[in-house]
C-alpha cells in the first residue's frame, strides 16, 4: 500500500486519501461547491493491498467563461450563507405598568401644579395688601384658600398615602384582634422632643438662606441705582454715550435675574435695553452677567470722567461681583443634604409607626390622628423645602421693573430740576427773586429778642 502510495505520487496523481477532498468554490453569495460534485460523496471501495494503485479519475472540465451574460444562479445550488448577527426588528420597549402609572399620577400632578405656581411673577406689596396682609379676617381668608395652597398641595402624596396606611393597619387590627400591631407609646414620648427640634432647625436653616438671597440681591440693586445716578450726574457732551452706559447697569439685574432663576426668557427681557448686535454678545457668553459687567467696564473706560469719579465707579462693581458670588453659591450648595434626608426619614417612619402606636388608647381615631399629624409636621417640613431656594420667591421682575423706571423718572427729573436751577440762578443774578430764591414767596423774618 505504501508502494501504491508512492508510484501515485511520483506520477503526479492526488493522494489517494486526499482523492475525495471536497474542493471549495467562491462565489458571490457565498461558498459553494462544483456543479458537477455531488455535495456528499461516496467512500470509495477498498482496494486490495497488492496491485497497481488505481488511476486518479480526470479533473472536471472548467466551463467557458463568458464575458457578456452572467449565468442564471442554479437553484440546485447549495451554498453556505453567513447567519446575520443583527436581528431584522428591534424589540419594542416595555409597556408601563399601570398600576405604577396610577400610583405616581397624584405626585406628578402635584408637582406639576408646585412648579407652575412657583414660575409665577410675584407682585410688591402696596399699602393696600399690607393692610390686607394684617387685617383680623386673614385666619379666615387663608383657611377658606388652602386647595388653592402649593404648600398644601405638595403634601397631598403623602397624607394621603399615610391616612390610607393608617386605615389600613386600623381595619386589620379590628379584624384580627388577637394579632394586632400595638406597641408603647414610650418611644414616641422620647422621640418627640428630637424632631421637634430637627423641623425647627431646618426651617431656621431655610429661613437664613432666604434672607442671605435677600439681602444679597438688594445690594446688587442699590449699586446698581448707586453706579447709574453717579453716571446720570457726570455731566460731560458723550450723551450717547452715557445713555448706552445706563442701559448696560440697568441690563445687570435683568441679567442676573434670568442666570439664578430657571424659565427666563433673556432676549425678551433685555431687548428694550441693550441693541441688537449686544444683546448677541451677551446670548453668546456663557456666563452673561459677567459679560455684561465687562461692557460697563470697558465703557468707564472709553467715556471722558475724571480719574477720580471714574476710580469710584469702577468700585461700585464690586458690588456686581459679590453679588453674582452669593448668589450661584446659594443656588448651587443646597442645606446639608444629610440633613434633609434625616429629617424625611424621621418623620416617614414616625407616622408609620404611629397608628401602631395610637392603636390601645384611639382605636379608629387614629385615622384622623394620622391625618393632622402628618399634615401638620410635612407642612412646617415643606415650607423649610420651598424657601431654601430663595429667589423664586423674591418678586425680581417687579424689582427689576422699579429700579428701570425709577432711573429713567430721575433722568426726567434731573432735567426740569437742572432748568428750573438755572432760570432761578438767572433771575437771582437780576435781582428779581427774593432772598430765598423763589418768586412769589413771602418773605418771613424772624425778630430775635
Amino acid at each position: 500500500m505504501h508502494v501504491a502510495a508512492n508510484q501515485a505520487e511520483a506520477k503526479g496523481a492526488p493522494h489517494p486519501l486526499l482523492r475525495h477532498t471536497l474542493p471549495l468554490c467562491h462565489s458571490g453569495h457565498g461558498v459553494s461547491r462544483p456543479r458537477n460534485q455531488s455535495p456528499f460523496p461516496l467512500p470509495s471501495p477498498p482496494r486490495a493491498a497488492s496491485g497497481p494503485a488505481m488511476p486518479a479519475p480526470p479533473p472536471p472540465k472548467p466551463s467557458p467563461r463568458r464575458h457578456h451574460h452572467r449565468a442564471a444562479p442554479n437553484p440546485t445550488r447549495h451554498h453556505l450563507h453567513v447567519a446575520r448577527c443583527f436581528p431584522d426588528q428591534l424589540p419594542k420597549p416595555p409597556s408601563p405598568n399601570p398600576l405604577l402609572s396610577l400610583l405616581t399620577a397624584v405626585p406628578d400632578w402635584a408637582d406639576a401644579v408646585s412648579e407652575r405656581r412657583i414660575r409665577e411673577e410675584r407682585a410688591l406689596y402696596t399699602h393696600a395688601q399690607w393692610r390686607e396682609h394684617r387685617s383680623s379676617l386673614r385666619h379666615l381668608r387663608h383657611l377658606l384658600s388652602s386647595l388653592s395652597s402649593r404648600v398644601i398641595l405638595s403634601l397631598v402624596p403623602p397624607v394621603s398615602a399615610f391616612t390610607a396606611f393608617a386605615a389600613a393597619v386600623a381595619t386589620y387590627n379590628t379584624l384580627v384582634p388577637d394579632y394586632a400591631l400595638t406597641a408603647s407609646s414610650l418611644p414616641y414620648q422620647l422621640t418627640a422632643p428630637a424632631l421637634a427640634l430637627l423641623l425647627v432647625f431646618r426651617t431656621e436653616a431655610s429661613y437664613a438662606r432666604f434672607d442671605e438671597g435677600r439681602k444679597a440681591w438688594m445690594r446688587v440693586l442699590a449699586g446698581a441705582a448707586e453706579l447709574a445716578g453717579m453716571v446720570m450726574h457726570s455731566g460731560g457732551d458723550e450723551e450717547l454715550g452715557r445713555g448706552a452706559l445706563l442701559n448696560y447697569i440697568l441690563a445687570f439685574p435683568v441679567a442676573l435675574k434670568c442666570h439664578i432663576t430657571s424659565n427666563s426668557d433673556i432676549r425678551k427681557d433685555l431687548q428694550g435695553l441693550l441693541s441688537e448686535d449686544d444683546l448677541n454678545v451677551v446670548l453668546s457668553s456663557k456666563h452673561r452677567p459677567r459679560c455684561i459687567i465687562e461692557f460697563i467696564s470697558q465703557s468707564l473706560q472709553m467715556l471722558d470722567f475724571e480719574e477720580h469719579r471714574r476710580s469710584v465707579m469702577e468700585s461700585k462693581l464690586s458690588y456686581f461681583l459679590e453679588g453674582i458670588c452669593v448668589c450661584e453659591q446659594i443656588i448651587g450648595i443646597p442645606v446639608p443634604l444629610s440633613y434633609t434626608r434625616l429629617t424625611s426619614r424621621f418623620l416617614v417612619l414616625w407616622h408609620l409607626t404611629l397608628p401602631i402606636i395610637l392603636w390601645n388608647e384611639c382605636k379608629w381615631i387614629v385615622v384622623p390622628a394620622t391625618f393632622v399629624s402628618a399634615a401638620s409636621l410635612f407642612c412646617i417640613e415643606e415650607v423649610g423645602v420651598l424657601i431654601e431656594e430663595p429667589f423664586p420667591m423674591l418678586a425680581l421682575d417687579a424689582q427689576c421693573k422699579q429700579l428701570h423706571d425709577s432711573m429713567h423718572d430721575m433722568m426726567s427729573v434731573q432735567d426740569s430740576v437742572r432748568k428750573r436751577l438755572v432760570a432761578k440762578t438767572k433771575a437771582r443774578r437780576r435781582g428779581r427773586l427774593p432772598q430765598n430764591g423763589w418768586a412769589g414767596a413771602k418773605v418771613e423774618q424772624v425778630k430775635v429778642d
